[in-house]
């Protein structure tokens, strides 16, 4: 529920300012991530995953809805993927809407090949955006009822579950204001946030990688790693598939 709301408010002039930026960012940094299975948790009804070239991509959630295109439905807490089966995972404002974040980074480790990415996008309580959730009077509305996570607790984070953080950027400088005319006359300060004061950016983006310590990663051959793929794909489908039919079914008896 919480990300359907939360994707209803990025449909507002402060939501359109932070999703236009983030999906240039994705754009950006997801283009030369190489691999076969790649999967965007959350954030249905946005492809965080456009520019990508893996072959097979999926979007899963636990909420379902008619219209987004979802492939997987499940609990975001226990993926129904297989060890070390994933090469790219993103978690686009998935963990500070969460009540607990920390099992969702341990599936992600879990379902990681070494060498693996995972890519996050947050909200940074080091910010304008960061001291009106703080001192606003609507902290209980979208997006300001969020727990947000410093990047530094993120690395944190990371180094805990034997992640390496390779890249990450901030943006969105202007202040949280409602209206889209307001927001494009503070246009100027994204030029000066990046160069003066690059970590009070409203959002972040960071890469990290599974590192696996003492372990020499051989890769299989292209054919074999093909072949991994299309079995996590087929076993996705299949997935989706009952869990299309058990809702379909659910709702004939309703009837």
């Amino acid at each position: 529920m919480t990300t359907t709301i939360f994707e209803d408010w990025l449909a507002t002039p402060q939501g359109q300012y932070v999703l236009n930026w983030e999906m240039v960012k994705h754009d950006m940094l997801l283009a030369d991530v190489f691999g076969f299975n790649a999967v965007q948790i959350g954030m249905l009804r946005h492809d965080y995953l456009r520019n990508n070239r893996m072959p097979f991509r999926f979007r899963c959630d636990s909420i379902i809805e008619p219209e987004p295109p979802c492939e997987v439905y499940t609990d975001i807490h226990h993926l129904p993927f297989s060890a070390q089966s994933v090469d790219l995972i993103l978690l686009p404002h998935i963990l500070e809407f969460d009540s607990n974040p920390h099992q969702i980074l341990r599936e992600v480790e879990r379902v990681l090949v070494p060498e693996g990415q995972v890519v996050i996008t947050g909200f940074n309580p080091y910010s304008l955006w960061g001291m009106r959730r703080h001192f606003g009077a609507a902290r209980n509305a979208m997006p300001w009822n969020g727990r947000y996570i410093s990047v530094p607790r993120l690395r944190d984070w990371f180094a805990l579950l034997g992640f390496e953080t390779r890249a990450g950027v901030f943006g969105c400088y202007a202040p949280p204001l409602r209206h889209e005319k307001w927001l494009r006359r503070w246009e100027f300060i994204e030029y000066a946030g990046d160069r003066w004061w690059p970590f009070t950016g409203a959002v972040y983006v960071i890469q990290a990688i599974k590192r696996v310590q003492g372990m020499r990663l051989i890769m299989p051959t292209w054919a074999d790693r093909r072949a991994r793929a299309k079995a996590t794909a087929a076993v996705t489908q299949q997935i989706t598939q009952t869990r299309m039919f058990a809702s379909t079914t659910s709702e004939d008896e309703n009837a």
